[in-house]
């Protein structure tokens, strides 16, 4: 972050966590069903900025069925 404001570093805690050095990590939870998904976010450019701990996939996707997504794969992944 490169800001100038000071009512914008004053609120930076709402969404981001301080980390050492005055780095400012995402507060975010990444869910998916399968991995892949996860994977590329990691690879990509942003990938570093989130923390590892907060990436929670399954290993299977609901191939784009909501009830398999609702009530069989993400209720065992919510478990």
């Amino acid at each position: 972050y490169n800001g100038t404001s000071d009512l914008q570093l004053e609120r930076m805690n709402v969404y981001f966590n301080e980390a050492s050095g005055n780095k400012y990590v995402p507060r975010a939870v990444l869910v998916d069903l399968e991995p892949g998904t996860m994977d590329a976010v990691r690879a990509g450019p942003f990938g570093q900025l989130f923390r590892p701990d907060n990436f929670v996939f399954g290993q299977s996707g609901a191939g784009n069925n909501w009830a398999k997504g609702h009530y069989t794969e993400g209720a065992e992944l919510v478990d």
